[in-house]
């Protein structure tokens, strides 16, 4: 009896340390977006970004808090974060979802450079919506490097842009999310 309680304890911290080193995060990712138009470039950062994956069940989240959003200019800034996104009201946007295509990347052995497929709800402005974004991931040393871009369109989430100046905010918005996940310990 004891040597079984033994050798379950030993696989039970296998399993806990395996588990850990298949969960993936970081504070501190970039997301970016972009949206062109002839009249105007708006160009907007945040290096704040929250993202976690876990490779064993292909858990995927991040979050990005809408006031951490740095524009060249203040005014845009603040147009920003009061008139169209309402960043008080709906202080951030998220994604949760899963890998879709994780059995694949399984088979694989998690190859050092593959693309994840992930689908999920994305929350901005306090919409949600389904969505599948393709995720390029990266192995470096223990890290992953994961990289991302797909287009919202502000009308899905209901964030109303006047007519006044509707001509300088692209109807699709560009967005790249760029992070270096770290193992969870």
């Amino acid at each position: 009896m004891k040597k079984f309680i033994l050798a379950f304890l030993a696989v039970f911290s296998l399993a806990q340390f395996s588990n850990a080193q298949e969960r993936y995060f970081t504070r501190e990712g970039n997301v970016n977006f972009f949206s062109a138009t002839p009249v105007e470039n708006i160009d907007a950062d945040n290096k704040k970004l929250q993202s976690v994956v876990d490779l064993a069940s292909g858990a995927f989240e991040f979050a990005a808090l809408i006031k951490s959003f740095e524009f060249e200019k203040a005014l845009m800034e603040e147009h920003f974060n009061e008139n169209y996104m309402e960043s008080n009201t709906h202080p951030k946007a998220t994604f949760r979802g899963k890998i879709e295509n994780l059995d694949d990347l399984k088979a694989k052995g998690y190859p050092s450079d593959a693309i994840a497929k992930a689908k999920g709800t994305m929350t901005i402005h306090g919409v949600d919506k389904e969505v599948e974004l393709p995720a390029h991931l990266v192995k470096d040393g223990e890290n992953y490097k994961v990289t991302c871009k797909f287009t919202v369109n502000p009308e899905d989430y209901k964030i109303a842009i006047p007519n006044a100046v509707r001509d300088k905010i692209a109807k699709e918005i560009e967005v790249s999310v760029d992070a270096v996940l770290n193992p969870m310990k």
